[in-house]
C-alpha cells in the first residue's frame, strides 16, 4: 500500500501548484484523505481535508480561500490546489489516509497510511 504525492515545487508569492497523491496497493475510495504540511523547524499541522464521497472538507484557517482540496475516487487520487501562494506556506506537504469510520481525523495520529512528502518553497 502507497501514498505518493507530487507536484511541489519553487513558485513566487501568488502564484499557484497543484498537489496530487495517488494511491497504490489499495482503494482508498471509502476513507477520509487529508493534506498535513511541515515548516522547516515547525510540527507538522493540518491543512485540508474530504471525507470519502467529497462532500466535506475542512480547510486551516491560513489556507481557507486560497486552496482547494478534492478527489477522483475512479482514479484513487486526491489534489490540494494551492493559489495564492505565500513565503509562509513553504513547507514540506503529506497526503496521508484516516481508515477511520466518519469525518477524517484531526490530528495525524489519525491518519493510518501517509505518503512520502513533496515540498513546496514559496519565494517572496
Amino acid at each position: 500500500v502507497q501514498l505518493q504525492a507530487f507536484g511541489g515545487g519553487l513558485v513566487q508569492a501568488g502564484g499557484s501548484l497543484r498537489l496530487s497523491c495517488v494511491a497504490s496497493g489499495r482503494t482508498f475510495r471509502r476513507d477520509g484523505m487529508g493534506w498535513f504540511r511541515q515548516p522547516p523547524g515547525k510540527e507538522r499541522e493540518r491543512v485540508a481535508t474530504i471525507n470519502w464521497s467529497g462532500s466535506t472538507t475542512y480547510y486551516a484557517d491560513s489556507v481557507k480561500g486560497r486552496f482547494t482540496i478534492s478527489r477522483d475516487n475512479a482514479g484513487n487520487t486526491v489534489y490540494l490546489q494551492m493559489n495564492s501562494l505565500k513565503p509562509e506556506d513553504t513547507a514540506v506537504y503529506y497526503c496521508a489516509a484516516d481508515l477511520g469510520i466518519g469525518t477524517p481525523g484531526r490530528s495525524a495520529a489519525a491518519y493510518d497510511y501517509w505518503g512520502q512528502g513533496t515540498q513546496v518553497t514559496v519565494s517572496s
